[in-house]
């Protein structure tokens, strides 16, 4: 088609109704640009449609929120995937352990054929499969002074679940030094407690709530006293509504008010929430005149295994400890007759495996005897100064301690310990025992 017979002001025309064509179609095409894609907004629909989570912009909040986890045990197992599932768009997790048969009941994420494997790596398996518009990244090491800051620096918020004293501190100072808001929180047996800390670098951090670390001896790991998965459950997925609210702006400097949250599950669910104070200007870490900086602690200037102390098991000479072959020759000889062998480790443990022909008191118990010989017959009617007593706890710790109480308060010299323990005689000895 030729324009030579059109006039030109049909021509001139049809150039404008073509620009104005062209500028609806550019204008139309900037309206339709969405700030996330169509699958997005299906797997984020049931949650941006809750009012308190401001729709599209806090799910853009979300997307663009950095989250370090330390830790993917019982805390951080049943945490991670609900802040990835949320699409919190960038997830550290920070764990050097392996998973062992024991965790499997409480740390959900990991499974059977992963035993051996580490728990980071795993976690990172099966978030990546949950959620692939997460960008997931592992640190497979021992969180400490020399590597924290690297690891934390470029992240937001810090969520602290582990189960040491130490390592609350480190996580709470040095997110104090780079400004971080920490969700921390920690479960044993049936019971679990989480608070936020340092909130927008204003709210108290941990050394404000605990400025003195509890006796290394009040400190009780899993491992030694146990945990109902649902319980330490739950507690992980309260600090992913808690991260959640502080990623959307839910909690803000005028509403903030710090609390610790206590649960317990047995024997009944309850959840009490106490008011704790705001931040001390007398606290080493966040107060007026600070004393732990980051120079301090990359220094190892902050000695966090002085200041959180441990127990002391070391008391027994070498020649007053035995190893579990020796004390298998012992008990399967004729001297068996003559020898009292002592389990110490708590009732509720001795229930669910022992060896034959022991006796069971606990360490507690022996103390709390005070050197009485009466009282220690009154359970163990034969023992007697010159008795030979072979002693027994889990791992070889407490039936140290035994060893010292049974010589130094009531006199019975021919005291051994065994080394090791319980665990160390039945993998090395007779596998065909319940291990717990």
């Amino acid at each position: 088609m030729t324009t030579d017979n059109i006039p030109n002001e049909v021509l001139l025309e049809l150039e404008a109704l073509r620009r104005e064509n062209e500028a609806l179609k550019q204008k139309l095409s900037s309206q339709t640009e969405l700030p996330m894609s169509l699958e997005e907004f299906r797997r984020y629909g049931r949650q941006m449609i809750v009012e308190d989570t401001r729709g599209v912009e806090g799910q853009i909040k979300l997307r663009n929120a950095k989250v370090l986890v330390i830790g993917a045990g019982g805390l951080g197992c049943p945490c991670l995937p609900y802040l990835v599932g949320a699409g919190v768009g960038q997830v550290g997790v920070v764990d050097n352990d392996v998973i062992d048969t024991s965790n499997l009941h409480r740390q959900v994420l990991h499974d059977s054929t992963k035993v051996g494997m580490l728990k980071c790596e795993s976690a990172k398996d099966v978030l990546r499969k949950l959620n692939p518009h997460v960008q997931i990244k592992t640190y497979p090491v021992r969180l400490n002074y020399s590597n924290a800051f690297s690891i934390f620096q470029g992240y937001d918020i810090v969520l602290d679940c582990t189960d040491t004293p130490l390592t609350r501190y480190l996580v709470s100072d040095v997110a104090v030094c780079l400004g971080m808001t920490v969700v921390s929180a920690s479960g044993l047996g049936s019971e679990g407690q989480l608070s936020i800390l340092n909130f927008a670098s204003v709210g108290p951090c941990y050394r404000c709530f605990y400025p003195v670390p509890p006796p290394p001896n009040a400190v009780s790991s899993c491992q030694e006293g146990g945990v109902i998965g649902p319980c330490i459950g739950l507690v992980g997925v309260m600090m992913a509504v808690e991260t959640l609210k502080i990623i959307l702006d839910i909690y803000t400097l005028d509403n903030f008010k710090p609390f610790l949250i206590q649960y317990s599950g047995l024997p009944n669910q309850t959840l009490r929430s106490f008011k704790m104070r705001g931040r001390q200007p007398s606290c080493k870490a966040c107060g007026e005149e600070k004393l732990i900086t980051r120079d301090t602690i990359e220094a190892g200037e902050v000695n966090y295994e002085a200041f959180c102390g441990a127990r002391n098991y070391n008391v027994c000479s070498p020649e007053e400890r035995i190893n579990v072959q020796e004390f298998e020759d012992s008990i399967s000889s004729n001297e068996k007759l003559s020898q009292i062998l002592l389990d110490v480790r708590p009732h509720h443990h001795y229930k669910i495996s022992h060896l034959p022909n022991t006796f069971n008191l606990t360490v507690k118990e022996l103390r709390d005897m005070e050197g009485d010989m009466s009282l220690l017959q009154n359970e163990i009617p034969e023992i007697h100064n010159g008795s030979e007593v072979l002693v027994m706890c889990r791992y070889g710790n407490d039936s140290q301690l035994a060893t010292r109480i049974l010589k130094d308060k009531f006199n019975i010299m021919k005291v051994k310990d065994i080394r090791g323990g319980f665990f160390k005689y039945i993998d090395d000895i007779n596998p065909s025992l319940p291990k717990y």
